[in-house]
């Protein structure tokens, strides 16, 4: 009789079956729906009597992408009604502008705009 290795395999324990990997069920990915647009804010300049008008239109400019001419105008509106429309935007941005515009000490407000 022939000795057996130590490290060699037995057969031992082995039915002699083969056996087959489950098979997994196939993934379908999920239905994306188109991206949606996100619900339009307004940002509302409010005339205060603190600051001057130069210093207001240049911080609109500064902080906005409006350009000068279109700064003094809702500058302008902003002192004779109490209120002016400065931009429409969505809501993470209309707050980051309303904290731009307070840390230079101007008061603005948000809100949502109708669609």
């Amino acid at each position: 009789m022939a000795e057996k290795k130590k490290n060699q395999p037995t057969d031992e324990g082995k039915s002699g079956t083969a056996t087959a990997k489950p098979k997994r069920a196939s993934k379908t990915a999920p239905k994306r729906n188109p991206p949606q647009m996100l619900p339009p804010w307004k940002v509302l300049l409010h005339n205060d009597d603190k600051n001057e008008v130069g210093f207001v239109v240049r911080t609109i400019v500064e902080l906005t992408t409006l350009n000068e001419q279109d700064a003094k105008e809702r500058t302008d509106e902003a002192n004779q009604t109490g209120v002016a429309l400065l931009l429409t935007t969505h809501k993470e941005r209309a707050e980051l502008y309303k904290d731009q515009f307070e840390s230079k000490g101007l008061t603005v407000s948000i809100e949502p705009a109708e669609k």
